[in-house]
């Protein structure tokens, strides 16, 4: 059996640029800014069985929560976007899609393009 995969990200915007990208059933959880490490544990509780994503803004808020998640769950899978982009939700499509296929998500193929 497959396992269910998740992704978090910081915001609304985020997960609605995501969700446009993806091909295949995928949660989307969104930190909203700040977070501490009891909200993080709080937080993925029901997800334990799943396969955890973290794709974050390239800038310093999206930095410091990135830290949390590799100390609290190290078994998550990091995305970055470019630098030049700094957040997920000003990254292109296309650069998305790519980012997302590698780490082996159903993306539209129009995003490829």
């Amino acid at each position: 059996m497959e396992s269910r995969k998740v992704l978090i990200v910081e915001g609304g915007s985020d997960r609605k640029r995501l969700q446009k990208v993806l091909a295949e059933p995928v949660e989307i959880i969104c930190t909203n800014g700040t977070i501490s490490p009891y909200r993080i544990e709080e937080m993925l509780m029901s997800y334990e069985e799943c396969e955890l994503f973290i794709f974050l803004d390239a800038d310093e808020s999206g930095d410091k929560i990135r830290t949390l998640f590799k100390r609290e769950c190290p078994e998550a899978i990091h995305l970055y976007t470019e630098r030049t982009y700094r957040q997920v939700e000003t990254t292109p499509y296309r650069v998305l899609a790519a980012i997302l296929l590698t780490a082996s998500f159903e993306v539209h193929p129009q995003f490829l393009l």
